[in-house]
């Protein structure tokens, strides 16, 4: 596989992943009770952030995984935990539920993590990083990286002007219907960790 081709590789499959439509509707849903100052704020906060956490897996691969001896189920399950509690927050989006010193919370839990840089999207980079035949075809990784991370700052810088159409009923049904999507990911994550990790027990007794 040549550069290019690894390129490509490396970015449609980490924007895949990462899906950046569905981070982009949940962060609307979660943030639309809030000024644009503060919600442009979070939407760059929660990207950078989820660009150190994949940059930062990409460079260590599975170490960290191997020092603390956790798995890949175990992740999926605690992301799927935090993601069951943001999917709660959204069905009660209140205002005063987001002060200001909240706000930070949002863009690390669940914009950063476990939307953009979950699981599966850090699995992907993993992975990607260990098929790279050379450094060149490794740098490429962080720049599939880079290409989600703007998607979804891109998606998110915009999505007011794109949702304006909607009326505040439309946005209350649409963060409703966003919150069950969440939740229903979210156990998908624990479900799936949960198949995992069973194997592992009984092989270990």
């Amino acid at each position: 596989m040549g550069s290019v081709e690894f390129a490509l590789l490396a970015i449609t499959s980490v924007i895949a992943v990462m899906n950046p439509t569905s981070t982009v509707a949940i962060y609307l849903a979660l943030t639309r009770e809030i000024s644009p100052e503060e919600r442009q704020r979070i939407a760059m906060k929660s990207m950078k952030i989820a660009f150190m956490v994949l940059a930062f897996f990409a460079f260590t691969g599975q170490l960290v995984f191997l020092i603390f001896h956790i798995t890949f189920a175990a992740f999926k399950i605690a992301g799927g935990i935090l993601l069951v509690v943001s999917a709660f927050k959204m069905l009660h989006p209140k205002r005063e539920e987001y002060p200001s010193e909240e706000l930070e919370d949002i863009a690390t839990i669940p914009l950063a993590f476990p939307l953009t840089a979950g699981p599966g999207t850090i699995t992907t980079v993993i992975l990607l990083v260990s098929e790279a035949n050379n450094l060149l075809e490794a740098s490429l990784v962080f720049v599939g990286i880079s290409a989600g991370i703007a998607a979804s700052y891109i998606g998110m810088k915009y999505a007011p002007k794109i949702f304006s159409f909607l009326h505040e009923e439309g946005l209350r049904v649409i963060t409703k219907l966003m919150s069950i999507i969440v939740l229903a990911i979210a156990i998908q994550f624990i479900t799936s960790g949960i198949a995992e990790t069973i194997p592992q027990i009984l092989n270990t007794q």
